[in-house]
């Protein structure tokens, strides 16, 4: 038993315990783990559910890994004045029981990137550990390797995208080789569209002992897609890569391939014309699940043709909000080619496809064995203030004294992200970042422990979802929590958990939640 144990261990790339959360998308690769304890609802704003949270000195956005009763994460290095760019980032590790810092160690890059960028920065990219070693990227030049005791291993010259989610499989390190550049603001200018292959964005394997290549995708891969290690029912182990979104990527065709885990090669290819890339793959049963457009697509894994596809956005059921209370509708989103889900914000979660919604603020679901659509709409935002009654933000809430607009982002937003660190510097590199969360921005991805799904938006609301409800309504929404006072709690970080208590980390804060018990 114990030989077959670490046999698995070995194949899938890890020794951290079973309840560890290894690497950005989990210890299945998926963004999911096993039921936790972790509540349903917390607030860190009235100190609800906190079990301890400690201060950061700069902005960050990477995910919390945990394992081994520490955590790692990364922050942009510490500015001395208001600042909108910078290349470099720090390496923490705290301990999971009381946020105790243990060590840091700076990881410094190349390019520059917008500080508290609404799709990342240099700090995006989680960690990644295997229970001896810890493999931190700077996205903009660097990938260093230490042991758990922040003692280096190795390190050398790596240049990826803010958007990739390193994992290890195998003995590999996975993850994007980005090779054209930003400007010296951090931004993807359009003069890259007819680059040759050679300048292609692609996914790459490094030997996670050496840093060396192992293999290079011929497929060209957009920077922003999150390719999830999958298996085919014959238990081949694959990725789905996807090209194609803003700023004219240069990789063609546009769509998406299916590729092998162990050597990068290509199954298939399909083309998709004005694909959008900024999403998460998951397969089943051979079906790949794909958002195109306005549609959700099942794809069939060993062929790559479309067995089957439904609009999300045409005559779908709606459950609303009035003032006067709760409606059942049926609407028409938007145009039938409009996008349907904002950008990273979709998960599988058993019989749903989870995401949120484009031009509404709706989480929406799809019933991959069904088709079946549904939507439920949310609050934008939950101001919260000690000693008053909660106040629960739409997108028809009076008052415009209140809730300042940016005209940027046009009815996103009612009370904007103030993009301050916590020692009260101004570190934002994009107007857009200071909106709720909902539309054109990078979401930060969900996760699932169990059949409970945790929605983040950048204004730090969490959503927490009964994802096998019965009903897509105002029931299946088990929380609407904080990371912090409305404004004061930017984030672009998942959630995560070790089994007892869920993690978080906001521009200011890396917050532990839990039970009283869970102390």
């Amino acid at each position: 038993m114990i030989r077959s144990l670490y046999f698995l261990s070995i194949l899938f790339g890890s020794l951290a315990a079973a309840a560890d959360w290894n690497q950005g998308p989990g210890p299945r690769f998926d963004f999911t783990a096993d039921a936790s304890a972790v509540p349903s609802t917390w607030s860190d704003t009235l100190g609800q559910n906190i079990v301890w949270k400690i201060s950061l000195p700069e902005t960050g956005q990477s995910t919390p890994i945990i394992s081994g009763g520490r955590i790692f994460l990364t922050t942009m290095k510490p500015v001395e004045i208001d600042t909108k760019y910078s290349p470099d980032i720090v390496a923490w590790c705290f301990s999971a029981r009381d946020g105790a810092l243990l060590w840091q160690r700076a990881v410094p890059g190349g390019y520059q990137t917008k500080l508290s960028g609404p799709y990342g920065d240099a700090s995006a990219p989680s960690p990644v550990t295997d229970g001896r070693r810890v493999w931190v990227l700077n996205p903009s030049g660097r990938l260093s390797c230490f042991d758990l005791d922040g003692n280096p291993v190795w390190s050398k010259a790596v240049t990826s995208t803010v958007y990739t989610q390193p994992v290890l499989f195998e003995g590999k390190l996975i993850l994007h080789h980005q090779v054209y550049l930003p400007n010296e603001t951090g931004a993807f200018l359009f003069g890259n569209a007819d680059a040759p292959l050679e300048k292609w964005t692609q996914l790459q394997a490094l030997d996670a002992a050496t840093g060396e290549r192992v293999w290079l995708t011929q497929c060209g891969v957009n920077m922003a897609c999150v390719p999830l290690i999958q298996r085919l029912a014959d238990g081949t182990a694959v990725l789905m890569v996807g090209r194609g979104g803003g700023h004219a990527p240069p990789e063609k065709p546009i769509g998406i391939s299916l590729i092998r885990a162990d050597t990068g090669e290509a199954i298939w290819s399909l083309p998709l014309a004005g694909f959008a890339a900024t999403q998460t793959f998951s397969i089943v049963d051979d079906q790949a699940l794909v958002f195109h457009g306005g549609e959700h697509l099942w794809i069939d894994a060993k062929t790559g043709t479309i067995a089957r596809r439904v609009s999300l956005m045409e005559n779908v059921p709606v459950r609303r909000w009035t003032p006067e209370g709760r409606t059942s509708v049926r609407e028409t989103l938007g145009d039938a080619k409009a996008r349907a889900m904002t950008e990273q914000s979709n998960l599988r979660v058993g019989d749903y496809h989870y995401f949120r919604s484009n031009p509404h603020n709706y989480i929406g679901r799809v019933n991959i064995k069904t088709g079946a659509v549904e939507y439920v709409e949310v609050p934008l935002q939950i101001l919260r203030v000690p000693g008053k009654p909660e106040q629960a933000l739409w997108r028809d809430t009076p008052n415009p004294k209140l809730w300042p607009v940016i005209a940027l982002v046009p009815g996103n937003i009612l009370l904007p992200n103030t993009l301050r660190n916590s020692r009260g510097l101004l570190v934002m590199g994009d107007v857009r970042s200071q909106g709720s969360g909902w539309g054109h921005v990078c979401a930060p991805i969900p996760t699932a422990f169990g059949q409970r799904v945790f929605m983040p938006l950048m204004c730090g609301l969490i959503f927490v979802v009964q994802a096998d409800a019965a009903v897509l309504d105002e029931n299946a929404i088990l929380g609407m929590n904080d990371l912090g006072p409305l404004g004061e709690a930017f984030t672009r970080s998942s959630i995560t958990t070790d089994g007892k208590r869920a993690y978080a980390h906001t521009i200011k804060e890396l917050i532990a939640v839990g039970t009283p018990n869970a102390r």
